[in-house]
């Protein structure tokens, strides 16, 4: 009995050691609505419900966002110079994880509920999915500073486009938000870089 017990520890020891990333399934390439029809259905919407995505909806978005796309590891979202510097930080109840697109997995960050260090908009603040998008400077040596600030705008805004298209095929309810806390983002987050939006996703009531 003793030994049994002792197993299933090790067991549940193990298996929280090895839940620190989440290994997203598959995307779907394939399908959804055609594309002029989600330009048409394409809205901001900041009604949702506390359902969360399903596993699979969660794959599609983020690659949609910002996946792979191409062998050459090129991505669904245009950047200057292929910089590939807009990164997606995961907030939901579980932790903050980092999007990592070469290997579709969620790399956790900080475990907990974060989304309040999110949205500084109380309504957002409990959305089951708020999407961080940050421009991570080590990615844009060579870049003057006007450069810079212009690119990380506007390749952000290429990704939050993405994820609108995304959700309006889905029937998702999004919402791009500049209103961040992006002090405590940083802090929390430690990346070298600033967070450009935020951009909550959930289902439309």
């Amino acid at each position: 009995m003793k030994k049994l017990f002792t197993l299933i520890l090790l067991t549940i020891f193990t298996l929280s050691m090895n839940a620190q990333d989440i290994k997203l399934v598959s995307p779907q390439k394939k399908g959804g609505m055609p594309l002029m029809e989600a330009l048409a259905n394409r809205k901001t919407n900041r009604d949702f419900t506390q359902q969360e995505l399903t596993p699979q909806q969660l794959s599609n978005l983020l690659w949609a966002a910002v996946g792979v796309n191409r062998p050459d590891g090129r991505r669904t979202a245009p950047t200057a110079r292929n910089a590939q510097q807009i990164e997606i930080y995961v907030l939901n109840k579980k932790g903050a994880y980092l999007y990592m697109p070469n290997e579709h997995i969620l790399k956790l960050v900080a475990a907990g509920d974060h989304r309040k260090s999110g949205a500084s908009q109380e309504r957002f603040q409990e959305c089951p999915l708020m999407l961080i998008l940050v421009a991570n400077y080590d990615k844009m040596d060579g870049f003057s500073t006007e450069a810079k600030a212009m690119y990380e705008d506007t390749d952000a805004g290429n990704v939050s486009q993405n994820i609108y298209l995304y959700c309006a095929s889905e029937g998702l309810a999004t919402c791009a938000l500049g209103s961040i806390h992006r002090e405590k983002l940083q802090e929390l987050l430690k990346y070298n870089g600033k967070a450009i939006l935020g951009q909550s996703v959930g289902v439309a009531q």
